[in-house]
C-alpha cells in the first residue's frame, strides 16, 4: 500500500513536471499565452481534469514556475553544503550564481514572461510564491550563520530587511535581462559586489564595498 502512494506521488510530480515543459514551450513557440485553460488543454491534447488536479488556474502554473526555479536552487545548495561548511556570503553567492544558472537555462521564457508586463516587474504576479520563498531563504541565512550578524539584524525590523533583500533581487534580475556580456560575465560581478555591500552593511563597514559597487554601476552606464 506505501509503496503504492509513492508512485502515485511520483506520478503526479512527473505529470505536473510535464504540463509545465509543455506550457513554457507553447508561449515561446506561439509567441503568446493561452486564453484559458479550455485553449492551452485542447491544443496540447491534455484533458483538463489533469491539469486542474496540478493547477487552479494558467496564474497558478506561472506562478509554479518560479517555484521550480527556487526550488531547484535549493537542490543544488544543499548538495554543496553538504560537503562545505558555509559562512553566509558563500552561501549567499552560491545561491545567486545557482539561482542564474537556472534563469539562463530558461532565459527565453522568462524575458517572453516580462515584456509585456505594463506593470513592472516588481509587481509580476508570477513572482509572488517565489518572492515568499526568497525572503524566507534570505532571511533564515542572515540570521543563522554569524553572531556578529545576528546582532546588526537585531538592530532591523525582519520586514524593512526582506523587503530590501527582495528589492536587491530584482535589481539584479533586470540587470541580467539586459546584460548583453559574454557569458553573463557583469551579473557575475554585480552578484559578487552586491552581495559583499549587503553584509558590509550588516557589519557597519560600508563605505568601501558600496563605493565599489557605486563604481561599477557608474561605468555600467557611461559604457
Amino acid at each position: 500500500m506505501e509503496s503504492k502512494k509513492k508512485t502515485t506521488a511520483k506520478n503526479k510530480v512527473l505529470e505536473a513536471a510535464a504540463i509545465i515543459s509543455i506550457y513554457m514551450d507553447y508561449v515561446l513557440e506561439n509567441n503568446e499565452e493561452p486564453k484559458n485553460v479550455h485553449s492551452f488543454c485542447k491544443k496540447n491534447s491534455i484533458e483538463e481534469t489533469i491539469f486542474y488536479n496540478f493547477f487552479g488556474s494558467i496564474d497558478v502554473l506561472k506562478q509554479e514556475i518560479w517555484v521550480r526555479f527556487f526550488e531547484n536552487t535549493m537542490i543544488v545548495i544543499d548538495k554543496e553544503s553538504a560537503n562545505n561548511e558555509f559562512q553566509a556570503k558563500d552561501e549567499l553567492l552560491t545561491m545567486y550564481f545557482t539561482l542564474f544558472e537556472i534563469l539562463t537555462l530558461n532565459r527565453s521564457y522568462i524575458i517572453f514572461s516580462l515584456k509585456d508586463n505594463k506593470e513592472g516587474i516588481k509587481n509580476l504576479k508570477s513572482l509572488k510564491e517565489f518572492r515568499k520563498l526568497y525572503k524566507k531563504y534570505i532571511m533564515l541565512v542572515l540570521k543563522g550563520k554569524s553572531t556578529e550578524i545576528q546582532e546588526q539584524i537585531a538592530k532591523v525590523t525582519t520586514p524593512i530587511l526582506s523587503e530590501g533583500a527582495w528589492l536587491q533581487f530584482l535589481f539584479l534580475l533586470q540587470f541580467w535581462i539586459e546584460d548583453t556580456s559574454k557569458g553573463f560575465e557583469k551579473t557575475d560581478i554585480l552578484i559578487e559586489k552586491t552581495v559583499h555591500a549587503t553584509l558590509d552593511l550588516l557589519n557597519t563597514k560600508p563605505l568601501e564595498s558600496l563605493f565599489d559597487l557605486g563604481k561599477f554601476l557608474w561605468k555600467e552606464k557611461m559604457d
